[in-house]
């Protein structure tokens, strides 16, 4: 087979996911080709061209929050790009996240059309059925099922400069219906169950979970708590990107006072606005060199702690796992399907005294075994997941 994947980029959590994947089909005799978007000094990497140019999806950036058009410019870079697809000949195309002003969505989507191309669509969020936003659950709208209006989140990304969300909605609807043959994957049960409720209904929705390299994160031994004078000390550890109320910045906060000087709150992925925030007992990493460090500080910590209020399938949460280290997370989203009762707890959303007394429990009961976290830990197993997705290549092009 031949399969083309398109992703806004080729790093992070999602560009890893799409290069595993491409990986993962050329290991079964496949042809995979990836490809995301020019921004800033990319250059064309090995086996993924970049397209678009700068210039060209800048415009893309300026102009959209303006007039409201999102994916509606970037005309030059995706006319190129279907030239490429149509040398190509894809069995399939798999979509990944498609905003991020790179693409221009009738276009790519007439072309599917026409050309009556098979296609997965992975959901890492909620953008593709609303008007707007990648995420509403902490808001609490419900206007994506019936027609998005009167957009609370407008000038939130993807930023605009007015509410155009009505005429978004109505042309996200036109361009992604109608797709003869299109499997929606999501990584969460959670995101399946909205999608069936949304105008993206009628397709076939496949649950497949994100994954972890489980050769990277395993318990791994350090002089973490020596080097910060930790030694007695029961850690309770958050792991972010993007720190702030929706990653639940202000659920630490509230912990530092609440937990006695026995605790030691450390979070990791902060900058110093958020350092400007913290009080002095919260133990501030900005970032690690590596994975490997990471995985160093999650075999260090007690307790990892996701207050999360938005989230679709929280890597965090497994890499912590895999590490030994059990969870006590709010019940958001996809994040309580990956903590089971073998290894941590699950919280009603905005409880922080339940957060604080699974804290406690976890560090001074000890009730969860590193041995019974790592069995738990081999379902996160990305080769697995990729698999996964090799095999639905394969049902769909029978």
């Amino acid at each position: 087979m031949k399969i083309v994947q398109i992703n806004t980029v080729h790093y992070g959590s999602t560009g890893k996911i799409m290069l595993q994947i491409a990986d993962c089909a050329r290991k079964s005799g496949n042809q995979a080709y990836t490809f995301s978007r020019a921004w800033k000094k990319q250059k064309n990497i090995e086996n993924h061209p970049i397209f678009g140019g700068f210039i060209n999806n800048a415009f893309h950036h300026i102009v959209a929050p303006i007039t409201g058009k999102e994916g509606c410019y970037s005309k030059k870079g995706t006319k190129k790009l279907i030239k490429q697809l149509k040398q190509i000949e894809p069995d399939i195309i798999h979509l990944h996240n498609l905003h991020g002003w790179y693409v221009n969505l009738p276009l790519l989507f007439q072309y599917i059309k026409e050309n009556n191309i098979r296609v997965v669509w992975t959901l890492h969020d909620c953008w593709t059925f609303t008007g707007h936003c990648p995420h509403f659950d902490m808001i609490g709208c419900n206007k994506w099922q019936m027609g998005c209006f009167d957009c609370p989140q407008y000038k939130s990304y993807p930023k605009s400069y007015f509410d155009n969300s009505k005429k978004m909605y109505e042309h996200k609807k036109e361009w992604f219906t109608g797709v003869k043959n299109m499997t929606l994957v999501t990584p969460s049960n959670w995101l399946a169950g909205l999608v069936k409720q949304s105008f993206l209904k009628d397709y076939p929705v496949q649950v497949i979970h994100n994954g972890i390299d489980l050769s990277i994160f395993k318990p791994t031994e350090s002089e973490f708590r020596e080097k910060h004078g930790l030694q007695n000390k029961k850690i309770v550890l958050g792991v972010a990107f993007g720190w702030g109320k929706r990653k639940g910045l202000d659920v630490f906060i509230e912990l530092s006072k609440r937990l006695s000087t026995d605790y030691q709150i450390v979070l990791v992925g902060t900058d110093e606005n958020v350092d400007k925030q913290l009080p002095n007992n919260i133990l501030s990493i900005h970032r690690t060199h590596n994975q490997k460090e990471l995985a160093e500080i999650y075999t260090a910590a007690d307790v990892f702690v996701n207050p999360t209020r938005e989230e679709n399938y929280p890597t965090v949460n497994m890499e912590s796992i895999a590490c030994g280290t059990p969870v006590v997370t709010f019940k958001t989203g996809g994040s309580p399907e990956i903590v089971d009762e073998t290894c941590g707890f699950v919280v009603e959303k905005e409880n922080i005294e339940g957060i604080q007394v699974y804290i406690e429990q976890v560090c001074k009961e000890k009730p969860f075994t590193q041995e019974v976290c790592l069995k738990k830990a081999k379902e996160f197993n990305t080769k697995d997941r990729c698999e996964e997705y090799i095999e639905l290549y394969k049902s769909i092009s029978l």
